[in-house]
């Protein structure tokens, strides 16, 4: 893995530099229960949450801190999407997301809402050409869910809102089945040990550059269907315990079938940060961003 970690390094020194200063005008205030206020509250309400800005929690004056949520880029097209229980970052150019981020509570990782009632869905809150369903049939991709379904079943509009096109990008079926399914279960067995975590997930293009909020593929990039949905090289995910010890961890898998184990994909969010040019985690205190973001370990899991 460390030499497909430092193959992925070396493209990423390829692309233009990420703007690395950090989006920090979310307001002050707590996190918690956040996407459980956003459950309980009318669909009024919910409304007008999603015209709202990331750091308004929607509930009176409360103002909410969404750890959660990356760095705006500047380097590529971004349109941000406000989900009753995650945020997306959509690329209109690769007609994927940039990134999709959430905060899973150990409560989110129990309901009763089952996948097997949802449908794929166009998502026609973004701008055309989009991603349709026509694109993913034939394409031997699977639709690859970036927040998964199973991280929504407390919530009927949420679990649906995954199932848009704009959470979905063109993932291997073996990787989807398995070793990417197998972490996003980890996942939820952290957030049941710690009471909650901060994801953040989304594909890699390795082929890709980035300037002047422009992103251009290779010659070589793999397209899907009639509106070119990009097909990633990989996939990255990282999560954040905070507590009295935070720690983060990373990881990157190969967008392909076959054995990829978790210890083998893993690295630190500082890599992912150089892969992807993605600032994660911005409203942390510096010193704290820069020790948890710089290793990573299972064992400390």
């Amino acid at each position: 893995m460390m030499k497909k970690l430092y193959f992925f390094l070396l493209a990423a020194t390829l692309c233009v530099a990420c703007n690395n200063q950090s989006d920090r005008s979310a307001a002050d205030g707590q996190i918690s229960d956040f996407y459980d206020q956003r459950a309980a509250q009318s669909a009024a309400q919910q409304g007008a949450e999603a015209t709202a800005s990331t750091s308004s929690a929607g509930a009176g004056n409360t103002t909410i801190k969404m750890y959660e949520v990356p760095a705006r880029l500047t380097d590529r097209p971004e349109v941000i999407l406000h989900r009753q229980g995650f945020t997306i970052s959509y690329n209109k150019t690769t007609k994927t997301p940039n990134w999709v981020a959430w905060h899973l509570t150990k409560s989110h990782t129990y309901g009763r809402i089952q996948r097997e009632t949802q449908a794929f869905q166009e998502d026609s809150s973004v701008p055309a050409p989009r991603a349709t369903l026509d694109d993913y049939y034939n394409s031997r991709y699977d639709r690859g869910h970036m927040c998964p379904a199973g991280d929504n079943k407390w919530s009927e509009q949420s679990m649906s809102q995954t199932f848009l096109l704009s959470n979905i990008c063109p993932q291997n079926h073996g990787l989807n089945k398995n070793a990417w399914n197998d972490l996003e279960i980890q996942c939820r067995d952290w957030a049941r040990e710690y009471n909650s975590v901060d994801i953040v997930c989304g594909p890699v293009y390795r082929t890709a550059t980035r300037s002047d909020g422009k992103m251009r593929a290779s010659a070589f990039q793999k397209y899907i269907g009639r509106n070119k949905v990009w097909v990633p090289d990989a996939f990255f995910k990282v999560v954040l315990c905070r507590g009295r010890q935070p720690k983060a961890i990373g990881f990157i898998y190969e967008n392909r079938g076959g054995q990829q184990r978790m210890s083998d994909c893993m690295c630190s969010v500082d890599d992912i940060e150089r892969i992807t040019g993605i600032d994660f985690y911005p409203l942390l205190a510096d010193d704290v961003e820069n020790r948890i973001e710089a290793r990573a370990s299972l064992r400390e899991w």
